[in-house]
């Protein structure tokens, strides 16, 4: 079974970040989108299709990869100390 690893980065109790590692392996890949695609033929509307460019891809390989995101807005409530994050945003909710 295909692992993802996945961490979150905390800084005076406010989430900042995210970080996780990609499923590169093509057979747990190609198992999740046919259990998909079952979902999708019993009415989740939700379940992604069946993308077998995208698993004929991996079969050619893929190094381990991963990504990361920083929550700007959050790093501006940490700068800033506000306690909210409607106190730095440009638009109302």
């Amino acid at each position: 079974v295909g692992r993802c690893e996945r961490f979150e980065l905390f800084v005076a109790g406010r989430e900042i970040a995210n970080a996780y590692s990609e499923l590169n392996d093509p057979e747990e890949q190609l198992r999740r989108f046919q259990m998909q695609q079952i979902l999708q033929r019993s009415g989740d509307v939700e379940a992604m299709p069946l993308d077998s460019e995208f698993v004929k891809a991996l079969e050619y390989g893929l190094p381990p990869t991963g990504g990361w995101g920083l929550g700007i807005d959050r790093l501006v409530m940490l700068l800033t100390n506000r306690k909210s994050i409607r106190d730095v945003i440009f638009f109302p909710f």
